[in-house]
């Protein structure tokens, strides 16, 4: 007999990973258009700490207000186990993973989901729940900015910022697989190993060499870390180029427009359409996630310290069941 309460990870009160409860809330139920997924895993993203402590780093004006208690997340790997009325993609039984609801709020942290039939993928069969809960937000980031707003063709270099991390190592991979004739990987010593092989053609390390000292002429400036200091890449990107920010950060558009550089950046969102085409790369070996650390759902908490300490290499991951 089904429950009408499932185990879920909550936040009561904005503030530090200790306000992530594990406790019993009531079972979603899909309505029209959606499906109920028995999550299996659910990834952590940066949007996650930010929602626990009320995106604060958010301006005011610009800031969602999400009423608590709410159960944080997006990123889901798992199984069908009920579909609303008029969807006829899916059935129960199907494997599949994708970004839920977002932007918006999604509830991911949780032992079911109820999620758009449009936000879906059939899961990798190459990959584990695991690991295909890693891909989604990171995933699409990656493929949205270099496919559809980019369009990265043949030919040209591109350099990442902030390669080790999730959306990162994912660029580094998907320039590579749209044919771009250089791939350099920026990111901290420790990562330089994984990132040469999933294919970076240069590797700098940023903490012992200032980049803007170390690269010019680079076609297209994937940055995933953003902050004040976004700017000093300038001089990094040939007149003609691109510089696209990942997360905000100061980039001084009017130098930029004076030196011919396009700065731009977008948001992510659902599309299940997307995640197939990742699905598919995946499948055939041409794009492999990197998994850093797995938590128990019950244990979120420390999944959120150890991704607010930094240097993380691929992604964070709560296993929700083993």
């Amino acid at each position: 007999m089904e429950t009408a309460t499932m185990r879920a990870v909550r936040v009561h009160a904005f503030g530090d990973p200790e306000e992530l409860v594990y406790e019993e809330v009531p079972r979603p139920v899909p309505g029209p258009g959606d499906v109920l997924v028995r999550v299996h895993a659910a990834g952590v993203n940066p949007p996650d700490w930010y929602a626990r402590r009320g995106f604060a780093n958010i301006p005011e004006a610009m800031r969602p207000v999400w009423p608590l208690p709410f159960v944080p997340g997006s990123d889901v790997s798992g199984v069908i186990v009920g579909v609303g009325e008029g969807v006829t993609e899916w059935q129960v039984g199907d494997e599949v993973f994708g970004l839920v609801n977002f932007p918006g709020r999604a509830s991911a942290y949780a032992e079911f989901i109820t999620a758009p039939a449009g936000h879906l993928a059939r899961k990798p069969a190459a990959l584990s729940h695991v690991e295909a809960a890693a891909v989604p937000m990171a995933g699409l980031t990656a493929h949205q900015f270099l496919v559809e707003h980019l369009r990265l063709g043949r030919g040209g270099t591109v350099l990442v910022n902030g390669a080790g991390g999730g959306v990162g190592h994912l660029c580094v991979q998907l320039a590579r697989v749209a044919g771009a004739a250089q791939v350099i990987a920026v990111a901290s010593g420790c990562h330089e190993a994984f990132l040469k092989d999933l294919g970076a053609d240069r590797f700098v390390d940023y903490t012992r060499v200032a980049v803007e000292d170390a690269v010019r002429d680079v076609d297209v400036l994937i940055d995933t870390v953003g902050g004040p200091d976004g700017h000093r890449f300038l001089p990094v990107v040939r007149r003609g180029g691109s510089s696209a920010a990942v997360f905000p950060g100061e980039y001084h558009r009017e130098r930029a427009a004076e030196l011919g550089i396009a700065v731009a950046g977008w948001q992510v969102r659902s599309s299940g359409e997307h995640l197939a085409v990742l699905a598919g790369l995946i499948d055939a070996g041409r794009l492999r996630v990197g998994i850093d650390a797995v938590f128990p759902l019950s244990e979120a908490s420390r999944a959120h310290v150890r991704a607010e300490r930094g240097h993380v290499q691929g992604k964070i991951v709560l296993r929700v069941i083993d």
